[in-house]
């Protein structure tokens, strides 16, 4: 079975948050330390490029939940919750 762009299996619930920025991490480190192949190297910039589409669609996701809860709430913007 072939993996999707973010390196999860079709049809399996999506990585959390935290498992996404984890793994961007150690993509990161694999990428900074030169010593992958090509193919290597796209495969994983492709995989990173996929985790970190889903991080930012969580976390607009998020911010758009919060912002709803707060018009809810009486107002505000979620910008106001930072202090």
């Amino acid at each position: 079975m072939k993996a999707t762009p973010d390196g999860t299996a079709p049809g399996s619930p999506p990585p959390s948050l935290q498992a996404d920025l984890a793994r961007l991490e150690a993509i990161v480190r694999a990428l900074e330390a030169n010593d992958l192949d090509l193919d290597a190297a796209l495969a994983l910039f492709e995989e990173g490029v996929g985790r970190l589409r889903n991080a930012r669609e969580r976390l607009a996701t998020a911010e758009l939940r919060l912002k709803q809860l707060r018009e809810a709430a009486g107002g505000g913007d979620v910008d106001d919750l930072a202090g």
